[in-house]
């Protein structure tokens, strides 16, 4: 708990058994109220380490996708009364360390979303990130900042915070269930006003972390592109409302 608000992790899982234990011991659990990991139908033993390691883990009867397993977690996590839910991939390509500091981020700030950026700092192709991804990326990234009338240095992260004010007002469950369902969160989220921060994630790259097909990372990219430029309509036509000016002491 930090400041007062519960803080719950939750962990969309596919084929993690060689990671979740790992990520388990790094959690900060002085600041972490709950860790969810849910198995998206692996058939490994992610499942069942996941328990051994103290979190609580779920199992879903049939693959969901990436989006429909996210979407299972989140919901979880709000069932399970938190008021900051991050999301973080198992695969410890990110460490959980920063948990603490995107927390903060959305506490007696006017923040309710906050991206780890991977490509913020010095290092993001010598940390491993293949240049095929990095400048896709770079490009893409730069793409939805002139559309969306704001600026991150990465919107292609799995690692992510939510208000829960935002989880229950923007419809996640509407998204659809592939990769492109945390952009759609995030647009889900301006489109109501709602502010983004970020903070910059050191990543490592190893054999255990994991990696979007070149085919679906070609397809994400273009729906990336597709779903932003409605956004960019609304915002020259004075369709999208200013961002949320939250009363003071009433911030998330």
């Amino acid at each position: 708990m930090i400041l007062g608000r519960r803080v719950i992790v939750t962990m969309p899982a596919y084929h993690a058994g060689r990671t979740v234990e790992k990520m388990a011991a790094a959690m900060p659990r002085d600041i972490v109220d709950e860790v969810i990991f849910v198995d998206d139908a692996s058939g490994d033993d992610g499942y069942e380490k996941a328990v051994k390691a103290g979190l609580t883990a779920f199992r879903n009867e049939k693959n969901l996708n990436y989006g429909g397993n996210v979407k299972r977690c989140l919901q979880l996590a709000l069932d399970r009364g938190a008021d900051i839910a991050v999301l973080l991939h198992p695969d410890c390509q990110y460490t959980p360390s920063l948990v603490p500091a995107m927390a903060a981020m959305l506490c007696g700030t006017p923040y309710d979303l906050c991206l780890a950026s991977r490509t913020s700092g010095a290092g993001t192709i010598s940390a491993g990130m293949p240049f095929w991804r990095y400048l896709p990326n770079r490009v893409i990234t730069t793409y939805m900042s002139w559309c969306l009338g704001v600026r991150h240095t990465e919107y292609h992260t799995g690692y992510r915070a939510y208000s829960r004010r935002l989880l229950e007002e923007v419809p996640f469950h509407s998204f659809r269930n592939d990769f492109i369902f945390d952009n759609q969160t995030l647009i889900g989220a301006m489109e109501r006003g709602f502010r983004t921060c970020e903070v910059t994630c050191p990543t490592v790259y190893q054999d255990d972390s994991s990696s979007i097909p070149f085919g679906k990372s070609v397809r994400y990219g273009l729906q990336c592109l597709k779903i932003s430029l409605p956004f960019l309509r609304k915002r020259l036509l004075g369709q999208v409302p200013p961002p949320r000016r939250w009363p003071e002491g009433d911030f998330a």
